[in-house]
């Protein structure tokens, strides 16, 4: 949960291993909490606040609309500031902004601009604390190893998104969507104690130049725009959190009004997208090896815009299932994007610049989540939730296109052709 690029030269090689799993701990019982609350929060909004489906749609944009407020300037300020105790503070400001949901609950003055308002403060918290873990790999592994330790992490993120949903559906039937959300605020206290336990870095190399603030935000967007292999996979990634933004807005909305799924139910559904980050977690080393990094994006990007269709094709009964096997197909095409191009990007960026690149790459690409769901829920409120989704299978078809329209279609590898 913490960068500690400094580390590299200030700790010994053999303490890495211990940061790396104490990190990963505190990190599965943050996704843990989190995965429950991508199930609850909707839930408080749509049983008990009966939210209508825009007001759902403006939950799921405020929640990554921090993106785009502060997603560039993270990178300078995650170099700046002490880092283990700034990422401990993101994790105690998220655990005292979700706890307030059911303290409002108990004493009936929770509302839709409060919900509003927590997922925004949680979304802050969410792009300081993730610019600051995403240089931390790269610093305790080597170059060889990134993409199987990239692959592990995102298939213990998908182990903690397949089970989430699923207990949060649990227990949101058996004690109420706001109530639930107290295991999320646990879960926040337990990695801020967790982290607070790694060492303290040493002071990043920005936090002693003499360059500006807008100068080193500037020097990372340059960076990105111009990169041949970079550019046009933020590209699609772009495109990939805009419909992804899109299908938070209007799942809850889609399996509960329209196919009249119950909260258990809602919960299964939403984690078959876990199923489908283990299975492309599981998928990314090998298919990478067998095809190259550069084609297996490109088979992952058709294998998501594929699967997408069969999500508006779900109908009540035993065609809900094709619901489950769309989210997790699409999810399954979207991981192995996202491992090799953070592979790709953690590999080949300077060190220095590392931070402000990946800051970019998700002010860039993550600042489409919130217009996602923005749209997502004005198409659902004037064409309904299922035609919205059929909207969505044609913006996600764009990025394999994008990919063959690029540098990228006449390369097997990244690594070794892309530079």
């Amino acid at each position: 949960m913490t960068d500690l690029a400094s580390e590299q030269e200030t700790a010994p090689k053999k303490t890495h291993a211990g940061v790396f799993w104490r990190f990963w701990t505190a990190s599965t019982a943050s996704n843990v909490g989190s995965a429950v609350t991508a199930v609850a929060l909707p839930l408080v909004a749509v049983e008990t606040l009966d939210a209508s489906n825009f007001e759902v749609s403006l939950l799921a944009a405020a929640s990554y609309a921090a993106w785009l407020f502060i997603g560039l300037p993270a990178g300078v300020i995650v170099q700046r500031l002490p880092l283990r105790g700034t990422q401990v503070a993101m994790d105690l400001v998220r655990a005292a902004a979700i706890l307030s949901v059911p303290v409002a609950a108990f004493l009936d003055v929770l509302s839709i601009a409060q919900l509003v308002v927590v997922a925004l403060v949680i979304g802050l918290a969410n792009v300081v604390f993730d610019v600051g873990n995403s240089s931390f790999l790269p610093s305790i592994v080597s170059k060889e190893e990134l993409t199987a330790r990239n692959s592990l992490t995102s298939a213990s993120g998908a182990a903690t998104d397949l089970g989430g949903p699923s207990l949060g559906g649990f227990l949101v039937q058996l004690f109420g969507a706001a109530t639930t959300l107290i295991v999320d605020a646990v879960s926040y206290v337990v990695s801020a104690i967790l982290l607070w336990t790694l060492p303290r870095p040493a002071p990043t190399p920005p936090a002693q130049s003499g360059d500006s603030f807008v100068t080193l935000i500037k020097d990372g967007v340059r960076y990105v725009v111009r990169h041949r292999v970079i550019a046009p996979c933020v590209a699609v990634a772009t495109l990939i959190n805009f419909v992804a933004g899109a299908q938070m807005a209007l799942t809850p909305v889609f399996l509960v009004r329209t196919l009249d799924a119950p909260a258990a139910a809602v919960g299964v559904l939403m984690a078959s997208g876990g199923v489908g980050s283990l299975i492309g977690a599981a998928w990314t080393p090998l298919v990478s090896k067998r095809l190259g990094s550069a084609k297996a994006v490109i088979l992952a990007a058709f294998t998501a815009a594929a699967s997408t269709v069969l999500m508006p094709l779900a109908g009540e009964g035993w065609s809900i299932v094709l619901f489950a096997l769309g989210s997790a197909g699409f999810t399954t095409g979207v991981v192995v994007v996202s491992v090799l191009t953070r592979t790709h990007r953690q590999t080949v960026t300077p060190s220095d610049l590392l931070p402000r690149v990946m800051a970019t790459v998700r002010f860039i690409s993550w600042g489409a989540i919130p217009f996602g769901a923005l749209a997502a829920g004005l198409a659902a409120t004037t064409f309904g939730p299922r035609t919205a989704l059929w909207l969505t299978c044609l913006v996600i078809a764009i990025a394999p296109v994008v990919l063959l329209l690029s540098p990228i279609r006449r390369m097997r590898d990244f690594i070794t052709e892309g530079e």
